[in-house]
């Protein structure tokens, strides 16, 4: 199978209407020239999921989800890209055209494939080896002692690998299958062996169902071996981005709404077959971002069921950050100590098992402080030390609103003032936010240099040795380093990577009007044809201030287009395979602001300003001049910084008359622009 070509990928994007496709799952109502309903990816009882269909997007300003109608169908559907479309092309009646794939992509297909193929030929061998009299005395005995029915068994393809050297290995090779796909596989050793010997089978599979690899268990007293063994990395086999049981639980999180994440194997088996079937295992790797995200597919919650001991509250531990980084509701469930899941199933039986998660299950940042504060309730500096432990978690939640009640219930429970807790709460936000800044610059001027380095060479003669670098002149940019301690710091969005601070607001402002308006006519077509050529033409060297990666990375694509003569508008960005792109790009063009139909219903009409929809032209001007002012603000800024080290410096006088003159001419350059503007300058 090919790539769906760009000609039927553009043909699907042309026909689908995007308040069809929400149609079909969404109940909508009119409102407007847009129409709103009830948001299917949280629970809400007033609409705050609206559909517009002139920008051909939806957006909810409830949970933040939005984008076009592929990928409505992605979350909602829980499918892949390419499957969203085929699932469009064939609601659509789309004929679909492939594409051939480069020869490089070819052969990493052929190799995922082959792999794919000898874990299935070994997930059968081992199935088949069970039902041997060996094998059933042996591995399916196990199985059976551990309570696992027939069709557990079989739904979940276990198996079981004999003791012999090459049993495995000597089956493949008279199939045809050789020894150096078996390696690659991780089921044969560099010596020639079967990997897997003595053990039961768990197969591991993907989302749509094929096996990557296996957990085998060794069933004996050999104490030389590893009690539990893994598929070694592959191209296919990525630990921090499998979770056991995915594949067969993945239906039900989406009905239940809720995934529980255990340990083991057999505790997903034991749970599956008594009919929660909503569980998966990390499968003895602490927790991965790769993990988290897989279930964040299907649903939004995620409760740990561990167990009780001091290693399982360690691991719920080690997880918690990861987790509401990822802005999951995750809550804990500790089973009794001595108990693992699977055995305190089958020692309560399935309805108080039910009853004690229930009653059981704690919010994870609860669940944190009111295990510290057991060991800690007496002592001033642990109490201390476990305030700064709470908050740096907390501190990693993107939602706002989920912070603050945070906030308040953690004040509450540890006896100290909300107001303080969110102070401390806000630094650690800002300092996270001016350190993610600080890294892109450092990146950006390590990259200058290589550059810079590169380009010395390039020019030098044979045996020349380059100059040495010169020092960045210029720190860090003065603002936005640090949140007040009153004001919430801007968090970071998995999408769109760390939240714009102040001095991002002008460049973001610029993407907003390319993106909304790019395509508009320009009145003046001796100027320009359209509102992206006269903004990209009249910033020039302008554009390659931007300093926010991913807005500089917009520009380029803008300038290309331009360059190309393809149209810059709101398809284009909403529909870039670049998830963060086109979700930046929906965000912009999203409007949460509508005015109300109650007043003309009352006959009362408002007097306003034209909206930018009618005003672009204007508002075009306006955000370049905007950009430019703050741009001329930060030259001025560091020049005044250059002053004033100059200025303790006497032998650097005819220096600081230079840049005594350069500051007159930026302000200047600076009053000229806030007079365009309109603007009063204070400093």
């Amino acid at each position: 199978m090919g790539y769906i070509s760009e000609k039927t990928v553009q043909e699907i994007f042309d026909t689908v209407k995007v308040e069809d496709v929400v149609g079909d799952f969404v109940h909508l109502k009119k409102r407007g020239a847009n129409l709103i309903g009830l948001c299917p990816f949280h629970g809400e009882k007033t609409p705050s999921f609206t559909v517009s269909p002139a920008k051909g997007i939806y957006k909810c300003f409830g949970c933040g989800a939005g984008g076009n109608a592929v990928n409505f169908v992605m979350e909602h559907e829980t499918l892949s890209y390419p499957e969203a479309l085929r699932f469009l092309a064939q609601r659509y009646n789309i004929e679909i055209e492939e594409e051939e794939s480069s020869e490089e992509y070819k052969e990493q297909q052929r190799q995922a494939d082959s792999l794919y193929i000898i874990n299935e030929f070994a997930q059968k061998h081992f199935a088949a080896q069970m039902q041997t009299d060996y094998g059933r005395s042996v591995g399916l005995s196990y199985f059976k002692e551990r309570g696992l029915l027939q069709k557990t068994i079989d739904r979940f393809g276990l198996g079981f690998a004999n003791g012999r050297n090459s049993d495995l290995l000597q089956t493949a090779k008279a199939k045809g299958y050789d020894l150096e796909l078996l390696q690659k596989a991780g089921l044969a050793t560099q010596y020639g062996n079967d990997f897997f010997r003595t053990r039961v089978m768990f197969p591991v599979h993907n989302l749509s169902g094929k096996v990557l690899g296996f957990g085998g268990r060794m069933l004996g007293n050999n104490k030389k071996q590893p009690k539990y063994l893994n598929t070694p990395e592959s191209d296919i086999y990525q630990k921090s981005k499998i979770l056991y049981g995915i594949y067969q639980a993945r239906q039900a999180i989406v009905k239940a709404k809720e995934c529980y994440m255990v340990e083991g194997y057999m505790d997903v088996l034991a749970l599956s077959q008594a009919g929660i079937e909503n569980v998966v295992a990390s499968s003895g790797t602490s927790l991965t971002p790769g993990q988290i995200q897989l279930v964040k597919r299907y649903t939004p919650n995620l409760t740990l069921l561990y167990d009780g001991d001091k290693a399982g509250i360690k691991a719920a531990l080690r997880g918690l950050d990861l987790i509401l980084e990822q802005d999951m509701n995750a809550k804990v469930v500790l089973v009794p100590e001595g108990e693992d899941p699977d055995s305190y199933l089958q020692k309560v039986g399935l309805k108080a098992f039910r009853e004690y998660l229930e009653q059981q299950a704690t919010d994870f940042i609860l669940f944190k402080m009111n295990l510290l504060l057991e060991d800690k309730a007496d002592d001033p500096l642990a109490r201390a030390e476990l305030l700064q432990d709470i908050v740096g978690s907390i501190a990693r939640i993107p939602d706002s609103l989920k912070r603050a009640t945070y906030v308040r219930s953690c004040a509450q429970r540890l006896e100290i003032s909300e107001q303080i807790l969110h102070i401390e709460v806000n630094k650690r936000i800002a300092k996270a936010q001016a350190d993610a800044e600080k890294d892109a610059r450092r990146e950006e001027r390590q990259q200058a240099r290589r550059q810079q380095r590169n380009q010395q060479k390039q020019q030098l003669a044979p045996g020349e040795l380059p100059p040495p670098m010169e020092e960045d002149q210029f720190g860090p940019h003065a603002e936005g380093e640090y949140a007040p301690d009153n004001m919430a710091g801007p968090a970071t969005d998995p999408q769109t990577g760390p939240a714009p601070v102040l001095g991002h607001f002008q460049e973001k402002d610029i993407l907003r009007l390319l993106i909304n308006f790019g395509d508009r006519a320009w009145p003046d077509a001796e100027e320009a044809d359209t509102l992206a050529e006269f903004i990209l033409i009249d910033m020039g060297e302008l554009l390659d201030e931007f300093d926010h990666p991913l807005y500089a990375e917009i520009i380029e694509l803008c300038i290309d287009r331009l360059e190309e003569g393809e149209p810059i508008n709101s398809n284009y960005f909403t529909q870039h395979p670049k998830a963060e792109l086109a979700q930046l790009a929906i965000n912009l063009l999203a409007d949460p602001y509508i005015y109300s139909p109650g007043w003309e219903r009352l006959n009362v009409y408002l007097n306003s300003q034209e909206m930018p929809e009618q005003n672009h032209v204007a508002d075009a001007k306006s955000g370049i001049l905007r950009f430019k002012l703050h741009k001329q603000e930060r030259l001025l800024a560091e020049n005044q910084q250059q002053i004033k080290l100059l200025q303790s410096q006497p032998d650097k006088m005819e220096e600081l008359i230079l840049h005594l003159k350069i500051h007159q001419k930026l302000k200047a350059q600076q009053t000229e622009l806030a007079a365009q503007l309109k603007t009063v300058i204070l400093r």
